[in-house]
């Protein structure tokens, strides 16, 4: 039968192996011999070395995420508009657990919900630094985590308005006046939401995005294909033939803004959602590397007040909020409007401005109501 010699440790670091069968018999190993400090520098290189490329490796992927995570946030034009009235209180996760929603129609404070981000996107006509511009679209975009669902309001441009400071005014005049912020006091002021951030791309920034996403697929009449065709210069006209067809930035825009039709203006803000909606769309299809390399290609092409913590945290969670159902609403809406001419100007007079705020609020809020 064999034995397993076993190890005994002296003061010295000295190493002997005592034989079970004899006590008497040693042998004795030098730690300190250079064969021996080989082998253990050999073993402790072999398990060093994968270590240090790991962490390494690790570094360098982080760095990476850092840096290319920088240039995503800070490739966005931020503009504060700091005494804009807005709720400003909201913490580097956008939303909290909603426990305790603020929405009372009674006691005359904004409408708001913690777990609904409402963002105010304008449609600008600026082509230069410092030219306020003119706006054709205004439109809400709310990411609601109390119902899962992503909801657009289009506020027609020619709706008749209080413009805070200026009086009665069609609707898109605001932001000729005063920019987004005098956008945002006049829609909080006329129908009681709360507008947390607003966001402003030009016509250029809005072909541009579009082209960056490759283009979009979109449901067409005969009558929009030919509109499209009638105002696209020195490139490939559309085939004349309706169904889905593929749109360039360009082309999107013009489709966009098309209110060559019998509904004009209430058609034009049902192409613009569309339009959006097809964007969302778009980026349903895309992963969050992709997702982030898309906002930082599109960043210089848009301003807005969101954070960069912010814009972190909805770019993290985007895959999550691009599978939400999208709806859709209008106003004025339908039944609650007039068609008159004020001042030489057609505008949309709201009948009931209550009954508005009221179904804008059960539109965006839902059972929260109260």
């Amino acid at each position: 039968m064999s034995y397993k010699p076993k190890r005994l440790n002296n003061d010295y670091g000295d190493s002997f192996y005592q034989n079970s069968t004899n006590n008497k018999s040693y042998q004795f190993e030098d730690l300190y011999s250079t064969s021996k400090k080989n082998r253990r520098k050999k073993n402790s290189k072999n398990i060093i070395i994968p270590i240090i490329l790991v962490i390494s490796i690790l570094c360098a992927l982080m760095g990476g995420i850092m840096v290319y995570g920088y240039h995503t946030l800070n490739s966005v034009n931020y503009d504060n508009l700091s005494d804009v009235s807005y709720n400003s209180n909201i913490d580097s996760e956008l939303f909290d657990d909603g426990s305790n929603p603020r929405i009372n129609l009674t006691n005359g404070s904004l409408l708001n919900d913690p777990m609904i981000l409402n963002v105010l996107l304008f449609g600008s006509d600026s082509y230069s630094a410092g030219d306020g511009g003119r706006t054709d679209t205004i439109l809400m975009l709310s990411i609601d985590n109390r119902h899962k669902k992503v909801k657009l309001t289009s506020f027609m441009r020619d709706t008749w308005v209080n413009i805070p400071g200026y009086g009665e005014q069609r609707i898109n005049v605001a932001y000729t006046l005063g920019g987004p912020k005098l956008s945002i006091e006049t829609v909080e002021r006329n129908f009681g939401i709360d507008i947390d951030r607003y966001a402003v791309v030009d016509f250029v920034g809005f072909e541009n995005i579009i082209d960056r996403l490759g283009g979009i697929d979109i449901e067409l009449t005969l009558a929009e294909v030919k509109y499209i065709n009638k105002h696209t210069y020195n490139v490939k006209k559309l085939a004349n033939t309706a169904g889905l067809i593929h749109l360039t930035g360009y082309q999107a825009l013009q489709h966009a803004r098309n209110r060559d039709s019998a509904g004009s203006d209430f058609d034009r803000t049902n192409r613009q959602r569309q339009v959006i909606s097809c964007i969302i769309n778009k980026f349903k299809d895309a992963n969050i590397s992709q997702i982030a390399g898309l906002v930082a290609d599109i960043g210089p092409m848009i301003t807005t007040n969101l954070k960069k913590s912010e814009i972190s945290t909805l770019v993290s969670n985007s895959l999550t909020y691009l599978n939400y159902n999208i709806e859709e609403y209008r106003i004025p809406e339908n039944n609650n409007y007039s068609d008159k001419t004020i001042n030489g100007s057609m505008v949309l007079v709201i009948n009931d401005i209550n009954k508005c705020r009221l179904d804008l609020a059960k539109f965006i809020y839902e059972d929260s109501i109260k």
